[in-house]
């Protein structure tokens, strides 16, 4: 129990900086893109406590946690906010846009691996001894690039699937957001089959030689 107590403290503060972020990043583009549904409703804001989902933001990740210590395994910590609401059709360029408006969630998650590589690099420079902002940093740099990841994706409605969905032609595309009502389905059916990580691991990849470059 410790050890999940001292885990939990970790990743808390990456974890709620990821997804606020994350959906604040959408909101943002959004409104600079002529939208300005997500700002009315008070979304483009870095208070936490409007992006929290109870479920996927709390529950699902304590379990996955809690279920990874118990069987000894690392796990894949999998979660979700409140997604930013976002009316395409008010858009200046609805098709193209949508493209800008999803890629702003996992493009921010890059940027923040990359700030908490240069913190982690910072101490190790300076010679900091303090082990748990160290730890911290190292939980930010491998939540960021899981969310950047995960969200990359091309199943609707994560943004991968948008961004898709924006470059597909129109008949096609159609076609393809009508998977949306099952993109959380395939998503609990490829965790539970352990493939997800697998999926996930190229666009991980990349991310994680990014954020090398910086440390």
């Amino acid at each position: 129990m410790e050890q999940l107590i001292q885990t939990v403290t970790v990743y808390a503060i990456p974890v709620l900086l990821a997804i606020t972020l994350h959906e604040a990043a959408h909101g943002y583009v959004a409104r600079m893109l002529g939208d300005q549904t997500a700002h009315l409703a008070g979304r483009i804001t870095l208070n936490p406590l409007k992006h929290i989902d109870p479920v996927g933001t709390i529950a699902v990740p304590l379990l996955i946690l809690i279920a990874a210590k118990a069987l000894g395994s690392p796990g894949l910590l999998f979660g979700w906010a409140k997604p930013v609401p976002v009316s395409f059709q008010n858009l200046r360029r609805p098709k193209r846009d949508m493209i800008w408006v999803a890629a702003a969630g996992p493009g921010s998650n890059l940027l923040m691996a990359i700030l908490w590589a240069m913190f982690l690099s910072a101490q190790q420079f300076l010679g900091a001894q303090e082990q748990f902002f160290q730890a911290v940093a190292v939980a930010g740099i491998q939540v960021n690039l899981v969310l950047m990841a995960l969200n990359l994706l091309p199943v609707p409605p994560l943004d991968g699937g948008r961004i898709v969905t924006g470059l597909l032609p129109d008949a096609l595309a159609w076609r393809f957001a009508r998977i949306e009502p099952y993109g959380l389905i395939i998503l609990i059916a490829l965790l539970a089959s352990g493939m997800l990580q697998f999926f996930i691991q190229p666009f991980f990849a990349i991310g994680a030689a990014i954020v090398s470059l910086f440390t």
